[in-house]
């Protein structure tokens, strides 16, 4: 589902990704056009930026240790970054626990426009 819209099951995932994607860009587009003509005030634009926002990836061990040397941080510094405790991250690269809500979103944010982003 995409901004409320259901999706056929029917296509394969590779084409699923690819007409999701159309179909975002196209709602989103007719809804910002509204939004400048005055039929959307700002409030519901930005709930409607909200629900079409793209799904954050899940970070496995291999993931998070894998941006962890690309920032060349140690595991301190990146759980100083991300407000954890070292153990949180420690746990996060054996596999023994998963990162969820806003440390996802950080993760997701270190590794999209580095560590600039959120110092």
């Amino acid at each position: 589902m995409i901004c409320g819209m259901l999706i056929d099951p029917r296509f394969s995932m590779k084409t699923k990704s690819t007409a999701k994607r159309r179909i975002f860009e196209a709602v989103h587009e007719t809804a910002g056009d509204l939004h400048r003509l005055g039929f959307i005030d700002k409030r519901k634009m930005r709930k409607f930026d909200a629900l079409c926002l793209d799904p954050i990836p899940q970070y496995d061990s291999e993931k998070i240790r894998a941006l962890h040397d690309h920032l060349q941080v140690s595991q301190a510094v990146l759980a100083a970054v991300l407000n954890a405790s070292l153990s949180t991250v420690r746990k996060w690269e054996a596999g023994d626990k998963h990162p969820s809500g806003p440390s996802l979103k950080l993760l997701n944010l270190l590794d999209r426009k580095g560590l600039q982003a959120v110092i």
